[in-house]
This record gives structure tokens, C-alpha cells and sequence, in this order.
């Protein structure tokens, strides 16, 4: 019986003895990393896969010391998903309460151009923990989209141009809530007031601006690029915009547009199709937009890129100066051979 008791009492001060030290391990590790590191931990993880995932990104000195101590705060029975900041100092006692209790950071979702919805959608499934098929569902679905005042051909409306703070496990229907009042921030009075001045809505001018903002790179110009499509469709001209070819046919490094091109049966083909196509081509910059929206008086009705491929365009009012600038622009390609 002496010896049962000996042995249970040096257990139990071995336990304790245990206890203290991932007490103090708990208390007193610091993360190991030099500089802050992003770990992001998908809805739905296992404790293994946290573990995994924190080993990985090199902030865990000692697996087997960290795993005590996670266990001894209950990490292992509570992983919540998200997108944690981990700092440089940081004790572990920090890091293991700020995963337990889901305390993540944001990330700065960056919109940028996309040409297509798809596009759209595969490019916010690599940067949020969200399912790329189940956006487009959305985006593509005629009552969730008039819901948010747009159509599935208008979409784009909803995501302007710009860097947002955002959780990375926002899910699809809680970006659209976002983006809807990023969009309604965005289309000002000052900017609806110019859309009625124009006659156009907010959809038509952001429509116009894609086809602007495809166009050229160049902020000096897009103004005048605008008047030549603004010019064209008060005068019932079609728009002939070759960017607009591109999205009928889905090639966007096409650098020459041919008669087959431009033969392709697509609404979005504006050289087929009287007026603006039903949709934006692409998520234009904020500059395109207000290019649209400045409406620069001109005479012009024509453009055609330079022969020196500066990026640069010459405007022309007539037909004959027009056909003079592109016979000089295509001897320019053939000189270079670009089909």
C-alpha cells in the first residue's frame, strides 16, 4: 500500500512538474517568426490541419511544445477559420487566444481589371476563402443580381476599381452586400447628376468607360477617346469599337482585327450591333469613367492608334483623314509583320 502511495504521489508531482512547465511555455514562447506572417486557415479545418499550417509558415519552434500548450487552452476542440497576422514577439499564449477566440485580421482586397465574369469570379476565389462557382451562381442568377440593381449583363457595376479592407472568410453573399455599397459610395451625386446629363445611366457609362479603358492606357486621352463614342452614338453611327471584337470572340491579344473578326454574331459585336453592347467588356479604372463622364466636346468621329505604337491615337473628323491615319498605321504592321 506504502509503495502504491509513493508511486501515485511521484505522478502526480511529475504531472504537476509537467503542468508548470507548459504553463510557462504557455506564458513565456514567443511565435517564431523574424517578420509578420499571414496564416489562413480555411472554414472547416482540423486541428491537425492548423497545426499543419502554422508548422508550414515556420511560426512554431517546437511542434510537440506548441501542441501542449494548444491543447491546454483547448485549442484542439475550437479552430475557428480565418485569416490571422502573426508578429514577430508575440507570445504563444497571444497566438493560441487569438486562434481560439477568431480573432483575424483583414485583408486588403484589391479589385482590379477583369474582362469577364468568370475572370472575375476565379480571381476572388483565389484571394478569399470562398467558392468561385457559387459567386458566379450568384452573379449570373437574374433575381439575386436585380436585387442588387444591375443585371447579369451589368455585374461589374458592383465592383469599382479599388483596394478594400475585407475578411478573407466573407462569404459570397456577404461580398455582394459589401460591394453593393462600395458601388453606391462610388456613383456619387456629382457622378449620377453627369449620367443624366449625358442621357446615359450608370451601367451605360460604365459600359462605355470598358470599352474607353480598353482602348488606351494613356489618363490624357480618354477624354477624347469618350467624345469619338459619345459623338458616334448621338449621330446613330455604330461604334465599331474594336475592343468590343475581342470580347465577342474571347481573344484579347488579338492586335489586328480582320473582316472575319468583325463578322462574328455576338451582341457585344459593335460593328454588327447598333448602340453600346448590353454590358460592360471588362472592370474599367475610376479615370476611364470620369473620362466618359467629363464629356469633351469635339468634332470627332474617328481614331486610330499611331504608327509609331507610342499608345497614342490620331483623332480625325472626317472619313478621308481618318482612312489616311489607319493606311499609315497598317503599313506600319505589315512593316512589322503583326498579323
Amino acid at each position: 500500500m506504502k509503495k502504491r502511495t509513493a508511486i501515485i504521489s511521484i505522478v502526480a508531482v511529475v504531472l504537476l512538474a509537467l503542468a508548470a512547465v507548459a504553463v510557462a511555455v504557455y506564458r513565456h514562447q514567443r511565435v517564431h517568426v523574424a517578420e509578420a506572417v499571414r496564416v489562413n486557415i480555411p472554414q472547416g479545418s482540423t486541428y491537425e490541419a492548423l497545426l499543419d499550417s502554422l508548422d508550414a509558415n515556420g511560426c512554431i519552434a517546437d511542434r510537440t511544445v506548441f501542441d501542449a500548450a494548444a491543447r491546454l487552452r483547448g485549442l484542439d476542440k475550437h479552430v475557428r477559420g480565418g485569416s490571422y497576422l502573426l508578429q514577430p514577439g508575440m507570445s504563444l499564449a497571444v497566438m493560441i487566444q487569438k486562434l481560439y477566440n477568431g480573432n483575424q485580421d483583414p485583408i486588403m482586397l484589391v479589385i482590379n481589371k477583369q474582362r469577364t465574369v468568370r475572370n472575375l469570379c476565379d480571381y476572388l476565389g483565389s484571394k478569399l476563402d470562398l467558392d468561385a462557382d457559387t459567386l458566379m451562381a450568384l452573379l449570373t442568377d437574374d433575381k439575386v443580381t436585380a436585387d442588387l440593381g444591375c443585371t447579369p449583363a451589368t455585374v461589374f457595376l458592383l465592383f469599382p476599381q479599388n483596394t478594400y479592407e475585407v475578411y478573407w472568410n466573407i462569404s459570397p453573399e456577404r461580398l455582394l452586400e459589401r460591394m453593393k455599397r462600395e458601388s453606391d459610395r462610388f456613383w456619387t451625386t456629382s457622378r449620377l447628376n453627369k449620367c443624366h446629363d449625358l442621357g446615359l445611366t450608370p451601367a451605360q457609362v460604365l459600359t462605355l468607360a470598358s470599352i474607353v479603358d480598353e482602348e488606351t492606357n494613356n489618363n490624357a486621352e480618354k477624354a477624347t477617346v469618350a467624345s469619338v463614342y459619345l459623338n458616334r452614338l448621338r449621330r446613330g453611327m455604330p461604334l465599331q469599337a474594336d475592343p468590343t471584337v475581342r470580347y465577342a470572340v474571347s481573344d484579347f491579344t488579338l492586335r489586328r482585327i480582320l473582316n472575319a473578326h468583325t463578322a462574328v454574331k455576338s451582341p457585344y459585336n459593335t460593328y454588327l450591333n447598333p448602340g453600346l453592347p448590353p454590358g460592360p467588356i471588362c472592370i474599367p479604372q475610376p479615370s476611364s469613367i470620369d473620362a466618359v463622364l467629363a464629356n469633351l466636346h469635339t468634332n470627332y468621329l474617328y481614331f486610330c492608334a499611331k504608327e509609331d505604337f507610342s499608345g497614342s491615337h490620331n483623332f480625325a473628323a472626317t472619313l478621308a483623314e481618318h482612312q489616311a491615319n489607319a493606311a499609315r498605321y497598317h503599313r506600319a504592321l505589315n512593316a512589322r509583320k503583326i498579323k
